[in-house]
């Protein structure tokens, strides 16, 4: 810009800035310089005296704000134009029927220019990616921090969130060209900040996971995912989009098409992954066939054995009706009532109750003496009380407890019968797997006469079964096939963490059901023998 061209430059881009030629030019107090980031959020164009009031002061504005505005303005006009007469009308912020307008030409904002370099770069990529790449960069050097800072209110929060908008988005086409380009290991360390700064957009996830891949880092790029699923699930309870779930499986995969160019040139270390066809388990009932028990026997449910009121507990709860004068006989004989469910129990309990009123409300009728016209109804009320109270807690304490509430129901009964063939079960994985395949434990899609307890082996069962456990849906069922027939069978159960496959959390819920059968070794071959 020429030194006889009156338009100073404006930076938005970072903290408002005005600069004539080298020189910054001093823009005043703060409300002044927010009169200014208004009229260049609208640059070019009149705004309105009130429409300025509720940008800059919102709730609070001045008594005379259209004063206050008045004198702001020209304030920056002696800043903008020092050379202008002061009956010279403005050339750069003028007043109109409709406003004040500022005239700034395109090459004198900040925000236009990144605009402007912006949409060139992207009609140049199909031409020149390498120039529009650097024609990107070159944009995005223009920021010098957050848009506007410092300037605070709902017209300045959005405008900054706008231009981030666009800051972001042309960020991540740089980095999508230069990935293309084959620059990935240059690349995320910036990547990684662009997912701190932009931490809900997906778009900078997917090129981080996508360039680890290419730099040979597979399980930093499943890891990557990973954080993306847990922050998506944490804040919002969602699953990441299709594009990053589609690149993960392909990473899983170990897909040959996500090579950068540099590896598209060198042969492929390792053939395609086979196409895993649909499996289709058929669901209706098969006969069963004998199947060798070999020597094994269902575990026995160990017995309940009753248990007893320890003896010093007994004194205790047998001394509380005399040293209460029976208030208490009631209270105890209401609480087994209720552990045993016994409408005889709380018949008791309530006698007792109304004979310790009788007795109260006779005792507050007494003389000075002690004496009262109902003794004999007030002492077998305090003998019943008590002493009754003393035997019947002696009864209800003798012998072993064999109330319902403490003994196991048949669900109680079931589920440690469950939890014993699961152990025994597992303990035929571990040190028989051979044997544990052959019972077809962990496989309830197959007829078998071994009962393992509901086991469920991740390394054999299609996905149907795998998708009605609790917390796996059919995508991650799907998952579970995917790379264990591409990776591998699964070493255990943490395994399917460790690959990324399936959350701790839903792991932690499953993990009395899954079990990891291993896969039998291969053959030794004519060579090896």
């Amino acid at each position: 810009m020429s030194t006889t061209d009156p338009s100073p430059r404006f930076e938005i881009l970072g903290r408002l800035r005005a600069w004539r030629d080298d020189e910054e030019l001093d823009l005043g107090p703060g409300k002044q310089r927010a009169v200014l980031a208004v009229l260049l959020l609208n640059v070019n164009r009149p705004v309105s005296t009130s429409a300025i009031v509720d940008a800059v002061w919102e709730d609070d504005p001045p008594d005379n704000g259209a004063n206050v505005v008045q004198k702001y303005v020209a304030g920056l006009r002696r800043v903008l134009e020092p050379d202008r007469s002061p009956r010279t009308p403005g050339r750069l912020l003028k007043l109109t029927p409709a406003g004040y307008a500022l005239h700034v030409p395109p090459q004198c904002l900040d925000a236009e220019l990144f605009q402007r370099d912006v949409q060139r770069a992207l009609a140049a990529r199909a031409d020149d990616p390498a120039q529009a790449a650097a024609a990107l960069r070159a944009a995005l050097a223009m920021w010098r921090g957050p848009a506007l800072a410092g300037l605070t209110g709902r017209v300045f929060d959005a405008a900054r969130e706008r231009l981030a908008e666009e800051r972001a988005a042309a960020l991540e086409t740089c980095v999508e060209i230069e990935l293309e380009q084959g620059r990935h290991a240059q690349l995320v360390p910036e990547l990684i900040r662009l997912v701190a700064d932009f931490p809900l957009r997906e778009q900078p996830r997917h090129l981080l996971m996508l360039a680890l891949y290419r730099c040979g880092r597979q399980a930093e790029a499943l890891a990557a995912y990973r954080d993306a699923r847990e922050f998506f699930a944490a804040e919002f309870g969602v699953e990441p989009g299709d594009r990053l779930r589609q690149l993960h499986m392909r990473i899983l995969r170990s897909d040959p098409t996500l090579a950068g160019p540099a590896a598209a040139t060198a042969p492929p270390t390792a053939p395609p992954p086979v196409p895993v066809p649909p499996m289709t388990v058929p669901h209706t009932p098969l006969p069963q066939t004998p199947v060798p028990h070999h020597g094994l026997v269902p575990p026995a449910v160990p017995p309940y054995a009753p248990r007893r009121t320890p003896w010093w507990l007994r004194i205790i709860l047998i001394g509380i009706p005399p040293l209460t004068f029976g208030t208490g006989t009631c209270a105890l004989v209401g609480y087994y009532a209720g552990r045993r469910r016994s409408r005889l129990l709380w018949l008791a309990a309530a006698g007792y109750l109304l004979l310790t009123i009788v007795f109260w409300a006779i005792m507050g009728t007494a003389e000075e003496d002690g004496s009262t016209p109902y003794d004999l109804p007030a002492t077998a009320a305090a003998l019943v009380t008590t002493l009754g109270g003393m035997v019947h807690v002696a009864l209800l304490t003798a012998g072993p407890v064999t109330d319902p509430a403490v003994m196991p129901p048949p669900a109680v009964v079931a589920m440690i019968e469950r939890g014993a063939r699961r152990e025994q079960a597992r303990a035929l994985v571990a040190h028989h797997p051979a044997v544990a395949r052959e019972l077809h434990v962990g496989r309830p899609d197959l007829p078998r006469a071994f009962d393992d307890g509901g086991l469920v082996d991740v390394n054999a069962v299609p996905e149907h079964v795998l998708a009605g456990l609790p917390g796996i849906d059919p995508y991650h069922a799907k998952l579970i096939v995917t790379v264990r027939q591409t990776h591998g069978p699964f070493a255990s159960v943490d395994d399917l963490v460790i690959r990324g496959v399936l959350p701790a959390t839903v792991v932690r819920s499953l993990n009395d059901v899954l079990v990891a059968v291993p896969e039998p070794a291969p053959a030794p071959t004519p060579e090896a023998t």
